[in-house]
């Protein structure tokens, strides 16, 4: 079966973190699932792991 390309070319590699974990990451509450995704890629951006 053939791999079907990213959306928009974009990729995110979570290979480089090592030591994070979901709470530190998404904290300890209950959150949205919208607020979830805003500090998902607020992570991606802080430790610049979006790539094309």
């Amino acid at each position: 079966m053939a791999v079907k390309k990213p959306f928009g070319g974009m990729t995110v590699c979570f290979a480089s973190v090592s030591g994070a974990t979901v709470g530190e990451v998404f904290g300890t509450g209950k959150i949205a699932p919208s607020e979830m995704t805003k500090k998902l890629w607020a992570f991606v951006k802080r430790k610049n792991l979006m790539g094309k």
